[in-house]
């Protein structure tokens, strides 16, 4: 390789990881619940001839599109779940990047091809795995052309780097919906935990037996038990039932 060549590439190089650099920032500056919207955008912003993208997600043996740019991109992957073919399924399954010239004539999924031709007007994509599998799920980055071959090793380029950052955005998400769950059980275990000591102080009956009271008074009364517990801890005592008796008196005949 030439000077020149060298030095081409080198800087070729630099472009490549200072836009790295730059979708990272955007990125991590957004909350998690943002990322995944905001790497469909991007594609569509940055990938020269996308005209729309979608992320999918594969989990408990089903395909779903979790972030879109717009209806024709779920339309698209939408066929794609319903055929059980297309280059989305398979970059997930099978780990690696598709790109499709032309979906018309691809004889890897001529039913798929044909029909997002015909009623979307689609004719080529890239297909990425985002990352690896984690907690179950795989999950896909999908870019959509209406144009035959719009895609070239630049475009490739940028959807990788962008399918990489959506890997970390996917993982953000599903962690932050980890944490939300798991603040939620704690809330409502405290709750619980309160009313449970409100009961066995005020009524002298045991651990088991104020937890006993609570589930039967949410059974009964057809609401969930950290509502009936905030209520007993607020009140002091347990949601009455017909005719006005307390859950408590019942519970104790």
């Amino acid at each position: 390789m030439g000077a020149d060549e060298l030095q081409q590439a080198e800087d070729e190089l630099r472009v490549v990881a200072e836009s790295f650099g730059q979708l990272g920032a955007e990125l991590e500056s957004m909350e998690p619940a943002d990322t995944l919207d905001a790497v469909v955008r991007m594609a569509v912003d940055r990938v020269p001839g996308a005209v729309c993208a979608s992320i999918t997600t594969y989990q408990h043996g089903r395909f779903r599109t979790v972030a879109a740019t717009d209806e024709r991109a779920r339309r698209a992957d939408d066929i794609q779940y319903a055929l059980g073919s297309g280059p989305c399924l398979d970059a997930i399954v099978e780990d690696t990047l598709y790109r499709p010239r032309d979906l018309r004539h691809d004889n890897r999924w001529p039913e798929y091809g044909k029909q997002v031709s015909r009623e979307l007007g689609l004719l080529s994509m890239l297909s990425y795995r985002l990352g690896h599998e984690t907690d179950d799920s795989i999950d896909g980055l999908n870019i959509y052309a209406d144009e035959v071959a719009a895609f070239d090793e630049h475009a490739e380029l940028v959807g990788l780097m962008l399918a990489t950052h959506g890997a970390l955005a996917v993982a953000l998400s599903a962690n932050q919906q980890q944490v939300e769950n798991l603040r939620k059980a704690l809330v409502s275990n405290r709750e619980i935990g309160v009313a449970m000591g409100v009961l066995m102080t005020r009524h002298q009956v045991t651990r088991e037996q104020a937890f006993g009271l609570l589930r039967m008074a949410s059974q009964n009364t057809n609401r969930k038990l950290h509502e009936v517990a905030l209520e007993v801890a607020d009140t002091g005592v347990l949601p009455t039932i017909g005719g006005g008796r307390p859950w408590l008196e019942d519970a104790t005949d």
